[in-house]
């Protein structure tokens, strides 16, 4: 993720492109990491279907969820426990453990840390309490010129709704669509 957002910056393309990122975002400190390193953008996924009451199963696709999250089975379904306001509150405890460690670092925005892997000398406390330096120390963006965009601030209209192939596939779904 650096090295692609050091590469944008330095070809002066980091205006146009948002990064995203996700995979194994836990924790605030982990969208914290990932922002350093240039994300902009996070995806959440097993934490919250794990704060929902999901169990792992990896029966996902068969319909067969034991405990009603990932089902269309009405007698499935009833196992769910789980409420949207787990999700809000799991979120809720993220934004609060990126903003302590944000003023630890001695930033007011989440713009202000994007692709700021020079902070990557900083020890913040690790899962375990002790302090722990988190990003690799080796840093490029030390050859970054200052007044280059780390972050995206142009945004791309690709068109896509007037493109050949959306036109085709709404045609094609209408049918369908008209006898629900």
């Amino acid at each position: 993720m650096a090295e692609t957002h050091q590469t944008l910056v330095l070809n002066n393309l980091r205006d146009r492109i948002v990064i995203e990122t996700d995979g194994q975002l836990k924790t605030g400190r982990d969208v914290v990491v990932a922002t350093l390193l240039g994300a902009e953008e996070f995806g959440f996924a097993t934490a919250p279907l794990v704060a929902l009451g999901c169990i792992m199963m990896r029966v996902c696709h068969l319909d067969t969820c034991p405990v009603g999250v990932a089902t269309q089975n009405p007698e499935l379904r009833k196992n769910f426990t789980g409420d949207p306001e787990f999700v809000v509150n799991f979120m809720k405890f993220i934004a609060r453990e990126m903003r302590e460690l944000m003023a630890q670092l001695g930033f007011r925005t989440v713009d202000e840390m994007v692709g700021r892997s020079t902070c990557s000398r900083c020890a913040l406390p690790s899962s375990t309490g002790r302090p722990r330096a988190w990003i690799s120390p080796r840093s490029f963006t030390r050859w970054i010129p200052r007044k280059r965009q780390r972050h995206c601030k142009v945004k791309q209209d690709h068109g896509l709704e007037h493109a050949l192939d959306s036109r085709v596939l709404l045609e094609l779904c209408k049918p369908a669509l008209e006898t629900r």
